[in-house]
């Protein structure tokens, strides 16, 4: 863990070499002062030498502005290295959440994500900068303050740091209770993270169902678990600082008994030992920084830690050689597939078709047959139990995902709109597109008119998941997207279903225009937009019971024609 922490300093090791640099020799200015304090006392103050008194008091004076400029850049570039080292994290974070599985963020909260991403990272941050600091910043002068202090006495040296083992095993025992606490605090501000982005996401439904009250009462008992897991972590943190700082003090009493002791039998001069008392809180305030960073270190593992559990999920996984075809036909088959979910239901069994290139092929029947699986299987976002998907003849887990999800679009029930105009949504299905292009496209899924009408047209903000558009007017955006993409394959997923029968017959008259000479697959739960398929599939729970073109399954009068009287009725 250490080991992949510290790797992150290596593209920014310029800048941490001068803020270790600094540091040593604000150590240096500390340990100067004790030093020159112990020559005044015992020669200048008692040879009335002052004329040397007050140039040395110069010299000590300079030595301060100069330690005032170095704790300067160790400040500053301190931060720049840990936030540049945040950056890095965040940048592979993310890019390693882009490569993962569609079944992880099944299983986790989107709200748990990002509170790793952000929160996490920040204490990261904190311990990236202040941790090789004050680490270094201590030893420097825990052995310089050791070196002085026992020339200028051996043996109240040694009495002094004779307390320090007591104080490393009060330290590593009081450390273990801390991790514990923090690493729950931690989960607890991911759960608060989520059920707030949850809520916020749903703050319309909570309206409508005057739930607000339920809502906050639900973030309520979150919100009161990360108190009591903070609490805890409190707890811990005041044992380790109170019984860490009861010791100091006790160092303190007992180095005035034994320095009282040695002067009293005329062993240690009273400027040797005041400049002992001046090493004895130099010695003090790197052991209290070692304290410091025992409690960051904590802090920051625990978000590293939880940072890392991300990293080390393995990403979708490509074939060796994966292929990237030339031009790709539109040749769908499936042979014998079978799926089941991580819960372990099966959802499909040895099911078996054939998408025609150039051809539409409608999925219908009642919900939970599997319909919208078989789409998400076709750009392979789940993994098939057994069976073959070929594209054009090829295996799909011999292509490239990127080259396979390229020639596939997607419109769904449940449109997505970034955040951001309505330009950069459309774009979104070439980022390399013309205007020209961009236009042509909104003409084609008949949204043209409309943007036309907002008061900043393309450049209109869209609103959080575009709440600012009707339904029709999302799905006609995102038919525009894919209409930019171009892909020759199309997967219609209940494009339609949540539409109104006006709007619906707006949004068909778009989407036929998107289906023409593309191989589609279409899943509907209104028997009226498929009717003229090329073939249908009537899929249900055992597989597909029914294959045919709407006449002949009206003609079958079986599970296709009962579905079609029901919605007739």
């Amino acid at each position: 863990m250490i080991k992949r922490f510290t790797a992150y300093y290596k593209p920014h090791l310029r800048l941490f070499v001068i803020d270790l640099v600094c540091a040593f020799l604000v150590a240096v200015c500390d340990l100067i002062f004790p030093m020159l304090t112990r020559q005044i006392i015992n020669v200048y103050i008692p040879g009335k030498m002052l004329r040397l008194l007050l140039i040395w008091c110069g010299v000590l004076l300079a030595i301060y502005v100069v330690k005032m400029l170095l704790n300067y850049v160790v400040n500053y570039l301190g931060h720049v290295v840990g936030v540049r080292m945040q950056s890095d994290m965040r940048r592979d974070i993310f890019s390693h959440l882009q490569k993962l599985p569609f079944t992880y963020f099944d299983n986790n909260k989107t709200g748990a994500l990002m509170s790793r991403i952000v929160n996490d990272l920040q204490e990261v941050t904190e311990l990236a900068h202040h941790g090789p600091e004050d680490l270094f910043l201590s030893l420097v002068l825990l052995f310089g303050a050791f070196g002085f202090m026992a020339s200028i006495h051996w043996w109240l040296t040694l009495i002094v740091f004779s307390c320090l083992p007591f104080l490393v095993w009060f330290a590593a025992k009081k450390r273990l209770k801390m991790s514990r606490a923090f690493t729950e605090t931690r989960a607890r501000v991911s759960e608060i993270n989520a059920g707030l982005e949850n809520s916020l996401a749903g703050i319309r439904v909570s309206k409508a169902f005057t739930n607000q009250e339920h809502e906050i009462k639900n973030f309520q008992v979150n919100n009161q678990n990360f108190v009591s897991a903070r609490s805890a972590a409190y707890g811990a943190m005041a044992e380790f600082s109170c019984g860490t700082g009861f010791i100091l003090d006790f160092l303190n009493v007992i180095v005035l008994v034994a320095g009282g002791y040695f002067y009293f039998y005329g062993q240690i001069s009273v400027g040797d030992f005041a400049a002992f008392l001046l090493f004895v809180n130099t010695f003090l305030s790197p052991v209290k920084r070692l304290i410091s960073f025992i409690e960051q270190f904590q802090d920051g593992m625990s978000g590293f830690k939880r940072f890392v559990e991300i990293l080390d999920q393995s990403p979708e996984q490509e074939a060796e050689n994966a292929l990237s075809p030339d031009c790709v036909k539109g040749d769908i088959v499936f042979d014998n597939v079978s799926f089941s979910y991580d819960n372990g239901k099966s959802v499909l069994q040895n099911i078996s078709f054939q998408i025609p290139a150039g051809k539409t092929v409608a999925l219908v029947g009642e919900s939970g047959g599997g319909k919208t699986t078989i789409c998400h299987l076709i750009p392979r976002f789940y993994e098939l139990n057994e069976g073959v998907i070929t594209v054009d003849g090829h295996d799909i887990t011999t292509l490239s995902r990127q080259f396979l999800r390229k020639n596939i679009g997607m419109v769904t029930q449940d449109v997505f709109l970034f955040t951001g105009t309505v330009y950069e949504n459309i774009v979104y299905g070439n980022l390399n597109a013309s205007m020209e292009q961009v236009v042509a496209a909104t003409k084609a899924a008949g949204i043209y008119d409309d943007i036309m009408a907002l008061p900043d047209q393309f450049e209109t903000y869209v609103g959080e998941r575009g709440v600012k558009f009707s339904g029709g007017q999302k799905q006609r955006i995102s038919i525009a997207r894919v209409f930019l993409k171009d892909p020759p394959i199309l997967i219609l997923d209940e494009a339609t279903s949540a539409l109104d029968n006006a709007t619906e017959a707006y949004v068909k008259d778009a989407l036929d225009r998107l289906c023409k000479n593309r191989t589609t697959l279409v899943v509907a739960h209104r028997l009226s937009t498929v009717e003229n398929a090329d073939q249908i599939l009537v899929v249900s729970d055992k597989g597909i019971e029914e294959s045919g073109t709407h006449q002949q399954l009206l003609e079958h009068n079986g599970i296709y024609a009962r579905l079609q009287r029901g919605i007739r009725a």
